[in-house]
């Protein structure tokens, strides 16, 4: 453990599993107290061991929950948001249903978690906003209109609130990964048809995915004191293959 996050406090969203569960171990190891938090209470329970200070359930996809979290939390450092979802299919495979979901929790989670904390974030000087996107939001893959879409908005969110407190001591950047190696990575392939488990066995075959652990270490760099000159930024994490 070098400590490039010692004396922080973050907090983690969707951290049960995947990329977020990375993140927050991640920080954990480089000295910052952090906060895990994911509506799957059962994959959230083992973080201590791995350093978590704290475990908490929380649904992103509820304003009042969300409010009311951030004011027991209190002031913090770090912000990461990695909850999303992957909706497959084109404009015509996703429904009214489909469209509202992917933008709830893809952009408006994000929307409610940086609201509800950075009033104390500027009160208490600033800190570093760090929200997940995807490749998919350059270079959107075949069927993926609404997940390429909703990752989009994230970038854009993510550069408006830069832009807006740019002088008050926050940062705020996004990390676009490429194909990772998650738990549901293997799921994505399959719902994706015959195309998509060609594409993941000629991947398998040219060499390998990106890690969650990969992704992770972007963020402590843009987490830490280190990119104190770097906001608004899409930071690509990607081997050049997309699922």
């Amino acid at each position: 453990m070098s400590n490039r996050l010692k004396g922080k406090r973050a907090v983690v969203t969707a951290a049960a599993a995947g990329i977020g569960r990375a993140c927050a171990i991640a920080f954990a190891r480089e000295g910052a107290a952090v906060i895990a938090t994911d509506i799957n209470e059962s994959g959230i329970a083992t973080l201590g061991k791995d350093g978590v200070a704290e475990t908490a359930r929380l649904d992103v996809r509820d304003t009042a929950e969300v409010n009311s979290f951030a004011k027991r939390v209190g002031k913090i450092d770090i912000l990461l948001n990695a909850a999303g979802f992957v909706h497959h299919g084109t404009i015509l495979e996703c429904s009214d249903e489909d469209f509202d979901f992917s933008f709830d929790l893809n952009v408006k989670s994000m929307h409610r978690t940086i609201k509800a904390f950075l009033p104390a974030m500027l009160a208490g000087g600033g800190g570093s906003i760090v929200n997940i996107s995807s490749c998919a939001a350059l270079r959107p893959p075949a069927n993926r209109y609404v997940y390429s879409a909703s990752k989009a908005a994230v970038s854009l969110l993510t550069r408006a609130v830069a832009l807006d407190f740019i002088t008050q001591g926050i940062r705020c950047n996004s990390i676009c990964p490429g194909t990772v190696e998650t738990p549901s990575m293997l799921d994505r392939a399959t719902a994706a048809g015959p195309d998509g488990r060609e594409k993941f066995v000629a991947r398998q075959k040219m060499g390998r995915l990106g890690t969650a652990e990969e992704i992770a270490a972007m963020a402590v760099y843009l987490a830490s004191d280190e990119a104190a000159f770097t906001t608004g930024v899409d930071m690509v994490v990607d081997g050049g293959f997309m699922l």
